[in-house]
Order: structure tokens, then C-alpha cells, then sequence
């Protein structure tokens, strides 16, 4: 299809033209004409946001639990669970714990309390922990002291608690996409634990997704990706292009908030305590090699320094680039090498605001090299925005504010040094670049406002007037 984009501004160089799109492509960029299909007026035009880590059928689900992000303690969760519980019997869930600062322990008997005989499961905002009352353990056919579980133990119950139909989960997914849209969103990257490629197959059945779609293979999918010959970047078939291959997800260590970040100095009051390791690197590498061989690249979790120094390790071990998620805490020795190696940083800004008091007492006098942006950017690194969706909101705005301010309150910003400009913010949500230039892919947002003059404090805020995807719009907002 051919569409015109009236009276923009060509990303941040202030150029104001008219940008013609024909057969998915820019065709051709002009003076400011008299008319449009769409009528920028002076709104900045910029490629395609890029969401490259999300959870999507975690963030669809969650964009539905009772947000508990507001609890100051296990007590006060169970108290806020009970109060906004639906009634009935039906499994009841929650999300956005954030317990890494709390002054006692989440334990089923709270829940058990709260909210009496009910099954109840409780997510923590990272994902890396879940908290079940007795009737919610006794759904998954266990009897456990706590009702308190991470890493591996955590994503496997999460799988197994009740979940919606199969077509009600796939209208919820599909709709998250389009609120991404929404947002001037064209790829996002779903690093869901599950068969992503059969996932988004069955759902683009129903409707194409209104985002393209990296398909991310987990650690339990590798030898059946490698059998069915789906490589990195391959175009999944009959999907007119939107969906493609993504890399393995492997997890090296767990979280912050879970305390569970693999780290070279233990936890405060947890003697000898460092973290876990779930992958060491005598582990790591046979899966590395055998995942490169077959044409799959790789996205390792890593979070804590120590994990990070293991990651690219196996990374220099390997002879190939890749990419880290998170890299939350790094060892300063350790930034140099992810331009040496060719590592991506898929990084999350919104993480650092979220979790700088965490942060502050679990990994305190390492702060300086926590969230390190400016310091990665400035040693040569490619860094790529996320939001870890539903640890953060699915809204590229919120990582690019985060990342300019380094502060989402009335606080100062915290760390400022690794504050990064808004052009570097922007290239890292878009794929590597601010321009639009005739024979570019016609996956483009369209905001209402020139980006230049716009306080960095109102970023989260920006009004988002057309998405395009592959010039065709999959939003159009208020003019």
C-alpha cells in the first residue's frame, strides 16, 4: 500500500518533509507538501521502536493479576491480595512483589490467613520467585514448608498452576501487541519459557500480530530447534515475514530482588552467601558450542558481576558475539570486553530507578558499576533496550526516560554519570539508528512532538500519533 506522512521532522536533525511510503518501503523523502494521509505537524518520524526483551504471555497475564507493587511488607501483600480478590474460588493471582527490602518473610500460612482455603499465587516483579498459600500448592500437588519458590523451582510451577484456554490466552497476547503498537512498537523479542515459534504460529492463525516477533528458544527447546532445522533469523514459514527465529536464552545466575544475582562480594548479613550460579561455565560452554554450530545465537542472563565475568568467558571461549541480558552489575575490567567480544548489552533502564534502594543495600559501594549505560556506550558496546515485560511496562518511552534521567520520582537522579543523551537512548530503542532514509523498511512511529524540545521529564509521557509496520499502520492516534 502507498501512504503519505505530511510535515515531519526526520528524527533529531530537525528537518521538516513529507515521506512517501510505497510497498513496505520509505520511497521517498520531500519538501513539506500541502497534503497526507497523515499530518505530522512537525511531529519527529523515527524507525520503529524495538522492545528486545519481553515475556509475553507473562506480561499479557500480568497486565490482569492484582498489582501488589505498592506492599511494604509480606504482611501487607497478603492484606492488599485479600482486599482485591474477586470473589469465588478461582485461583487468585498477583504480581509486582518487590520483597528484596521487606522486613519479614513471605509464607503460605499469611495467605492461608488472608484469604482462608483459597488457591493464591503471588509473582515477585522479577519473575524469579513465586509465593503459593496451601490450597494453591495443593493445585500443583505439592506440600512444601514455605510456599515460597525461585529460579527453576519457580518457573516450573508457574507453568503448572491453572491457566485460561488456550484461545483466551492468545486474544490476551495478541492484544498486548497491540498496545504495543500503541507505543510506536514495531519488534519485540519474546523470551516466553515455552515454544515461542508454535506459540506465535497458532496466534498469527487467529491474526497477525500487530509487532514483528522474535521467537526466543529456551534451554528445554534447543535439540528440537536444532532437529527442525530453525536457525537465528530465519523467517518463520507463513508468516508473511513477522515472525522470525530468535536466539537460546540461557539464565547464568537469578536476580537482584531475589537475591539470587551470582556476585563476587556475598550479601549483606548472608555470610559466604554469593548468589547462584545455575550455569557454571563447565556447563555453559557445551551448550554454546552446540547451539553456535547449528546456527542458533545466544542470549545469556547474567545480572550479578560475577555472573557477567562467567557469561563472557563463554562468550571469548565460543570465537562469537552474542548477547547479554541484563548485565546489571559489572566488574569495571569486565565493560571493556563486550566490544572486544562483539556482545550486545540488551540492558532494561527502567530496572535501574526500580530498583536503585535494592540495589543501594544488596550491592552497596558497587553502585557506581551497576546499571553502567554510559560507561558500556562509551567503551565501544551496543547497547539495546528492553523492558523484561512485566518486570517493567511493555512502553519503550519509560526505558528512554529512565535512561536520560536515571530517575522515575521527585529523587535526583541516581548515578547521573551513566545518564545517557537522548540520541544514544533513542539509537539503543531503535535498532541502532535515529534516521529515515528512502529504501528503509516502513517500520516507523510517528510522535507528537519535535523530540528536541521536548523536557526530558515529559519523555514518558510522548504522544505516539502513527505506528507503521511495513507501511502499514498498526496505530493511529489523536493528530
Amino acid at each position: 500500500m502507498a501512504l503519505v506522512l505530511h510535515d515531519v521532522t526526520l528524527g533529531l536533525t530537525g528537518r521538516r518533509a513529507t515521506v512517501r511510503v510505497e510497498d513496505g518501503r520509505v520511497a521517498a523523502i520531500e519538501p513539506v507538501g500541502r497534503t497526507g494521509d497523515i499530518d505530522g505537524r512537525g511531529g519527529t518520524l523515527l524507525p520503529g521502536l524495538v522492545d528486545a526483551h519481553v515475556h509475553m504471555l507473562q506480561w499479557a497475564a500480568t497486565r490482569r493479576r492484582i498489582s501488589l507493587a505498592g506492599a511494604g511488607s509480606a504482611a501487607d501483600a497478603a492484606a492488599m491480595v485479600a482486599a482485591a480478590a474477586p470473589p469465588g474460588d478461582d485461583l487468585v493471582q498477583g504480581g509486582n512483589l518487590h520483597a528484596g527490602l521487606w522486613p519479614d518473610r513471605p509464607h503460605k500460612t499469611l495467605l492461608d490467613r488472608a484469604l482462608p482455603g483459597r488457591p493464591v499465587a503471588l509473582f515477585s516483579n522479577d519473575l524469579h520467585s513465586l509465593w503459593l498459600s496451601s490450597a494453591a500448592l495443593r493445585l500443583v500437588g505439592l506440600d512444601h514448608p514455605t510456599g515460597v519458590f525461585i529460579e527453576d523451582e519457580c518457573m516450573a510451577l508457574a507453568a503448572a498452576l491453572p491457566a485460561p484456554a488456550l484461545e483466551v490466552s492468545d486474544r490476551w497476547v495478541l492484544e498486548a501487541a497491540e498496545a504495543a503498537a500503541a507505543r510506536g512498537v514495531t519488534t519485540i523479542a519474546d523470551y516466553e519459557y515455552s515454544d515461542t515459534v508454535a506459540d506465535w504460529t497458532r496466534r498469527f492463525s487467529v491474526r497477525p500480530p500487530a509487532t514483528r516477533i522474535r521467537c526466543v528458544v529456551a534451554k528445554f527447546m534447543l535439540e528440537e530447534t536444532i532437529a527442525l532445522g530453525r536457525r537465528t533469523g530465519q523467517v518463520v514459514a507463513g508468516s508473511d515475514g513477522l515472525l522470525t527465529v530468535g536466539p537460546l536464552k540461557l539464565f547464568v545466575d537469578g536476580s537482584l530482588n531475589t537475591r539470587t544475582a551470582y556476585c563476587r562480594d556475598h550479601y549483606p548479613g548472608a555470610d559466604g552467601y554469593h548468589g547462584e550460579l545455575l550455569l557454571p561455565l563447565e556447563d555453559l560452554l557445551p551448550l554454546v558450542h552446540r547451539a553456535s554450530e547449528n546456527g542458533i545465537g545466544l542470549a545469556l542472563h547474567a545480572i550479578g558481576d560475577r555472573a557477567n565475568t562467567v557469561a563472557l568467558d563463554a562468550f571469548a571461549a565460543l570465537g562469537t558475539g552474542g548477547r547479554i541480558e541484563h548485565a546489571q552489575l559489572l566488574d569495571p575490567a569486565d565493560i571493556p570486553r563486550f566490544a572486544r567480544l562483539g556482545v550486545v548489552a540488551g540492558v532494561q533502564p527502567a530496572h535501574a530507578p526500580d530498583d536503585r534502594d535494592v540495589a543501594d543495600r544488596h550491592w552497596a559501594g558497587r553502585t557506581p558499576h551497576a546499571f553502567a549505560y554510559a560507561a558500556l556506550l562509551a567503551a565501544g558496546a551496543r547497547l539495546e533496550f528492553g523492558s523484561d515485560a512485566p518486570v517493567s511496562p511493555l512502553d519503550p518511552w519509560d526505558a528512554v526516560a529512565s535512561a536520560v534521567t536515571r530517575t522515575d520520582d521527585d529523587r535526583p537522579p541516581w548515578h547521573p554519570e551513566q545518564a545517557l543523551s537522548l540520541a544514544d537512548a533513542l539509537a539503543a530503542s531503535t535498532g541502532g539508528t535515529t534516521t529515515v532514509e528512502v529504501g528503509d523498511p516502513a517500520d516507523l512511529v510517528l510522535v507528537g512532538r519535535d523530540l528536541r524540545d521536548l523536557p526530558p521529564d515529559e519523555l514518558r509521557e510522548v504522544p505516539v500519533t502513527a505506528t507503521l509496520l511495513a507501511g502499514r499502520p498498526t496505530h493511529l492516534g489523536p493528530p
